[in-house]
């Protein structure tokens, strides 16, 4: 319980409001202007330098923070869907509830590439990634997805194809409303095991 304006508990509740605020000012600032300064962001989140600072070291330590943030709060979101079944189909649902978010956090991940060391964007992506695969390696274990290629070769072929869904669109080649079962249908050409017929979206989703 709080004591009073200079107490400990107080301080503690300040420097909470203060990080997320700091956090939620460099998600939207970064994800509109990739080099955007600690100074823009402090002023962003209303706070000052200095603060900001106190926080977050260096302006690496605040995009780890904000990317760690952003991946957890989507791999949650994602929990949520429904995976089991027929393999194919919870990958079109799985596409269907995570594109748009891939694509929205997009300009972040490209920050956080070209400041954070590749071990460290490996270990963030961990959780994502790790779902996917275990869809894959159990679709191939069902004789659903092909097995000629690793698991990991189909994980990233996903994952390039919703970034590419995102430059499509950005290209005006794609329209938004068209991206899920655009991606879905590539990924299941891709994922189908050669000499097998590729299913349409509409029959993955019906099993």
């Amino acid at each position: 319980m709080a004591r009073d304006a200079g107490g400990q508990t107080v301080k503690r509740a300040d420097a909470r409001r203060n990080i997320e605020a700091i956090l939620d000012a460099a998600a939207s600032r970064l994800s509109r202007d990739p080099e955007a300064t600690i100074a823009q962001i402090a002023q962003e989140a209303g706070v000052g330098r200095i603060t900001l600072y106190g926080h977050f070291a260096s302006r690496a330590e605040l995009v780890d923070a904000v990317v760690a943030r952003t991946i957890a709060e989507g791999d949650a979101a994602l929990d949520e869907v429904d995976l089991t079944g027929d393999a194919r189909e919870a990958l079109v649902r799985l596409i269907g509830s995570s594109w748009l978010l891939i694509v929205q956090i997009g300009a972040l991940m490209t920050v956080a590439a070209a400041t954070l060391p590749p071990e460290r964007m490996l270990e963030l992506h961990a959780g994502p990634v790790s779902r996917v695969e275990s869809l894959i390696d159990r679709g191939r274990a069902e004789g659903a997805f092909r097995t000629d290629v690793p698991s990991s070769w189909l994980a990233g072929t996903l994952h390039r194809l919703m970034h590419g869904a995102s430059v499509e669109i950005d290209a005006g080649r794609l329209a938004p409303h068209d991206a899920a079962a655009t991606i879905a249908a590539t990924a299941l050409a891709a994922f189908t095991a050669p000499g097998e017929t590729v299913p349409s979206v509409d029959q993955a989703s019906q099993w």
